[in-house]
């Protein structure tokens, strides 16, 4: 091979190494001047964690986040254990304040309860408590059926009229998690979510009506005003205002007119009186 191509060859190869190693330098330099990425450890759920249970050391563990760490992410586990959780929290999930119930609090039903909210206790049956479907998280009215106080003796017609719309149900029974399979259970007592007055107006209502649980959609929330529904509508007949009869006066006594007659017999004179003649043939 000639001479010259080889010393044009091997130079052209120099060049070409030189150009390689001096890109590499520049690359290189500029990935390491670069700053890290930073990561922040959170505290996060060891294994699903239902609603009411208070966190221990055992259903905590620590998970890295880059970038902007959820707000109200708890980044001590000291800050969590201790306290109830309020919502279900699955494994590897960030563990919020907003899921966890106030310090001091505790855990189960109490811890679940908003301030300023009351747990108002109903007692149900298989009927009342739609046939078992009514579990906790769900959204119910409630109905009642009687008849009205102002009834003279009881006779007014029977009515059934809504008192609650939209109630969110705590607990069904003793149990305070929602059933994941969905199937029907028997329970005594319905728990209630509701306010001072709403807590008052079915405390009156349990003991004095019969109350019914309506089963709504949970994404449903309006509340619209419902009449009551009188018991002879049922039967086609339109219910008619009571009627205030006047009574009946007594009839005034006819007003007796006397009136005498003199009687002759032969030699003999009588006076007769007698009352009136009014209406007489």
């Amino acid at each position: 091979m000639n001479r010259r191509l080889l010393t044009i060859l091997l130079v052209a190869f120099v060049i070409a190494g030189a150009c390689a190693l001096f890109v590499y330098r520049i690359v290189r330099g500029r990935v390491t001047t670069t700053a890290p990425i930073a990561t922040t450890r959170v505290v996060a759920a060891a294994t699903d964690i239902k609603l009411g249970t208070v966190l221990a050391q055992t259903d905590l563990s620590t998970v890295s986040f880059t970038g902007t760490v959820p707000k109200g992410a708890i980044l001590n586990p000291a800050s969590a254990i201790g306290r109830g959780v309020v919502s279900d929290i699955y494994q590897g999930e960030p563990i919020l304040e907003s899921r966890l119930a106030a310090p001091g609090s505790g855990g189960g039903l109490a811890a679940t309860i908003p301030d300023g909210m009351r747990a108002c206790a109903v007692a149900v049956n298989e009927i009342i408590g739609v046939a078992g479907f009514v579990t906790p998280g769900m959204r119910v009215d409630v109905l009642v059926s009687g008849n009205p106080p102002s009834a003279p003796g009881g006779r007014e017609d029977t009515l059934t009229t809504t008192i609650l719309q939209n109630i969110q149900v705590l607990s069904a029974g003793t149990d305070i998690q929602k059933d994941a399979e969905g199937k029907p259970q028997q329970v005594q007592v319905v728990t209630l979510l509701v306010t001072p007055d709403q807590a008052q107006t079915l405390s009156l209502a349990s003991s004095q009506l019969k109350i019914q649980l309506v089963l709504r959609n949970p994404l449903d929330t309006k509340v619209a005003p419902v009449p009551s529904t009188p018991l002879a509508t049922l039967f086609g007949k339109a219910v008619a205002p009571p009627s205030h009869k006047a009574e009946p006066k007594a009839a005034s006594k006819p007003v007796v007119h006397p009136y005498s007659m003199t009687i002759i017999n032969g030699s003999k004179t009588t006076q007769e009186s007698f009352g009136s003649s009014e209406g007489q043939h």
